[in-house]
């Protein structure tokens, strides 16, 4: 009786080795996968809203928040939208200090919260990215000199008033210029306001932040105070 060959006791079928052998994919996949993972996370993290976790009390010390690169030290009494009473980068900061103490308002509480602000007490600073904006004094010589009336007027003491024609997008404003420092007093000031006889808007920039100080023109007359109580803001603010 012819008996089947028997097979050799270590021979396997080609079917189980492939079965059983290492996938070359398998590792790079997986590496992918923790990748993706990781990258996931990580987005997760930068993007997750977490100032409700880091804001301050209004009376705590100054805080060090940077704006388009440059450091500011505030006063966190001084921040007149609390979300902005962290620390870290913002694109944008709101103050306000009272005049001529350029102290922080007492936080409002009880009956005074929610009172009308009376903008003759108060200096309001803006600070932003300038996001590629041109400086104030370029500003003067190739935006605003487009729409200026041709003739300069000098006003009190050392400042020259430039009148925006009518028909143009500033309109119902004028320029107050410092005339030997244009770069040191650049205000864009309307005619009327409320309470007062009109807002002015100074502005400044330091490295890439733009810094716009809001008083009422009622203060003009005794522009070198404003002036110089805005040096000594700015310099408290961002020292050196």
């Amino acid at each position: 009786m012819t008996t089947r060959a028997e097979k050799p006791a270590h021979a396997v079928p080609q079917r189980r080795r492939r079965r059983a052998g290492h996938n070359p994919l398998l590792a790079p996949l997986a590496l992918l996968a923790a990748v993706v993972i990781a990258a996931g996370v990580y987005v997760a993290y930068v993007l997750w809203p977490r100032w409700p976790d880091t804001l301050v009390a209004p009376d705590a010390p100054s805080l060090p928040i940077m704006v388009a690169g440059v450091t500011f030290n505030i006063e966190p009494a001084a921040i007149r939208v609390p979300v902005q009473r962290r620390t870290g980068n913002q694109e944008r900061v709101d103050l306000q200090y009272l005049w001529p103490s350029l102290k922080p308002p007492e936080p409002a509480t009880g009956s005074s919260a929610g009172a009308p602000i009376d903008p003759n007490e108060r200096l309001f600073v803006t600070i932003q990215a300038a996001d590629g904006t041109l400086a104030p004094i370029e500003r003067l010589q190739k935006i605003y000199s487009r729409y200026l009336a041709a003739a300069p007027e000098a006003v009190s003491d050392g400042l020259t008033l430039r009148r925006f024609r009518d028909g143009t997008p500033y309109q119902g404003e004028e320029l107050i210029i410092e005339t030997q420092m244009p770069a040191h007093f650049l205000a864009r000031c309307s005619l009327s306001g409320v309470g007062n006889s009109g807002a002015c808007l100074l502005e400044r920039r330091i490295g890439e932040a733009d810094i716009t100080v809001r008083f009422p023109r009622d203060w003009l007359p005794k522009w070198h105070k404003v002036a110089k109580n805005v040096d000594q803001l700015l310099a408290r603010l961002h020292p050196g």
